[in-house]
């Protein structure tokens, strides 16, 4: 009888102690599981340079290239049927609105295949993009954010949870353009 009551109590002490620890995980969590991934493709937004001075397709066609070119360089692998990561985009270029932090929905109704994608999109687009319409990420706080700039998100498509949000404090200058939306979305990556 005496060795089940110490069985017992040593049992109630050790779950007592097993359920302190922090069981959440945690953005660095998120960034270790990202870098277990490997392949990528994006999750298209709809236009939202409305501005007719500034040129919309250039520019998603510009952002689109440059993230190609660092998602290659972090080691991730275009697969636009089953990708590990979906690749989202916020270009900020017209209104002064927040980034919803939690739930994001996606800026198009994604309820059926074959509705219109900007073409800077077309050869990089998640095949099933329909599919996703809700976005989360229990970690990612809503990005105040100045006009001319960009908010990247890299989402895990199986989970549809935001595992890493990158922006810059700077703004995108019009002089340069093309040059200055190439060396913002390489700042960005920098803190991945």
């Amino acid at each position: 009888m005496k060795n089940l009551k110490t069985f017992l109590v040593i049992s109630i002490v050790a779950l007592t102690l097993a359920s302190c620890g922090s069981s959440a995980p945690t953005a660095k969590d998120d960034l270790k599981q990202l870098k277990s991934y490997d392949t990528y493709a994006f999750l298209a937004n709809k236009d939202t340079i409305l501005n007719r001075k500034l040129d919309n397709k250039a520019i998603n066609s510009t952002i689109v290239a440059t993230i190609n070119a660092n998602m290659k360089e972090e080691g991730f692998s275009l697969d636009k049927l089953q990708p590990d990561v979906l690749v989202y985009v916020h270009p900020m270029f017209d209104e002064k609105v927040a980034v919803n932090a939690n739930p994001v929905y996606t800026n198009y109704p994604y309820y059926k295949p074959g509705f219109f994608i900007g073409s800077y999109y077309e050869d990089y687009l998640y095949e099933n993009y329909f599919t996703i319409q809700r976005i989360s990420g229990s970690r990612v706080k809503q990005v105040s954010y100045r006009e001319r700039s960009i908010v990247i998100d890299l989402i895990d498509r199986r989970t549809n949870e935001i595992l890493w949000r990158g922006t810059s404090e700077e703004t995108i200058e019009t002089k340069r353009m093309d040059r200055e939306i190439r060396e913002y979305v390489d700042e960005i990556f920098k803190d991945l």
